[in-house]
C-alpha cells in the first residue's frame, strides 16, 4: 500500500464527485469566530458546497483570519450575505432548499435519521448560543449529532463538517443506476475514461 501522488488523488476525487448527485448547502448564523468561518468554508469546498449563506454577525469571508484558515477554498464557493439568519432562511427555501438546522433542541432528530431532499441547506450557529430562536422555528428540520463521551458538544466547524459528510453519505447510500456500456467497458479493462 501506498499514498496516492496528485494524479492518484485526482482520479479518486473524480470517481466520487461522478456518483455523488443533489445540492448541499450551508447557512451560517451569527458564526462569530474567523477561524471557525474559515474551517467551515474549507470542508464546504472539500464537500462540493453549492452556496452558503452569511448571516446575522457571521464574520465576513474578507476577514484576515478566515482568510488565512480557508487557504483559497472560498473561490471554489459563491456566497450570499443577509443581515438576519431569517432572510437567510427563506432564501433558501425560495431557492427550494430544505432547511436542516443543527442543534441540541429537544425536538430534534438524529442527523443520520433525517430524509433529506435532494437539495438540503444545514444551519448552524453561533458558537456558545447555536442557532436563534426564529431561525429554529423556520427550519424544516432540526437534527442533531449523537454523541457518546463527556463531551456533550462539538466546535461548529467540527459540526458543519461532519454534517456535511452525512448529507452526501445519504446519496452515497442510495441505489445507483445500473452502468451504462462505456462504464462497463472502462471497469473490464481497468482504465478511466475521464482521466
Amino acid at each position: 500500500m501506498k499514498q496516492l501522488d496528485g494524479t492518484g488523488q485526482k482520479r479518486l476525487h473524480r470517481s466520487w464527485r461522478r456518483r455523488t448527485e443533489g445540492s448541499v448547502a450551508l447557512l451560517l448564523d451569527s458564526v462569530q469566530n474567523p477561524f471557525n468561518v474559515g474551517a467551515i468554508v474549507r470542508s464546504a469546498a472539500a464537500f462540493r458546497v453549492d452556496h452558503v449563506w452569511l448571516s446575522g454577525a457571521t464574520e465576513p469571508i474578507s476577514h484576515p483570519k478566515t482568510k488565512k484558515t480557508a487557504l483559497g477554498a472560498e473561490r471554489y464557493l459563491t456566497f450570499t450575505v443577509c443581515d438576519t439568519a431569517e432572510a437567510a432562511v427563506r432564501d433558501a427555501q425560495a431557492q427550494g432548499y430544505q432547511v436542516i438546522g443543527i442543534e441540541l433542541a429537544d425536538t430534534a432528530v438524529p442527523l443520520h435519521e433525517v430524509v433529506a431532499t435532494s437539495r438540503v441547506c444545514l444551519a448552524l450557529g453561533h458558537e456558545d448560543r447555536g442557532l436563534s430562536a426564529a431561525t429554529l422555528t423556520l427550519c424544516d428540520e432540526v437534527a442533531f449529532i449523537p454523541m457518546l463521551g463527556k463531551i456533550g458538544s462539538l466546535n461548529v466547524a467540527t459540526a458543519a463538517a461532519i454534517a456535511c459528510y452525512e448529507m452526501r453519505r445519504h446519496s452515497w447510500m442510495s441505489p445507483a443506476p445500473p452502468p451504462g456500456p462505456a462504464a462497463a467497458r472502462s471497469h473490464a479493462v481497468g482504465i478511466d475514461l475521464d482521466a
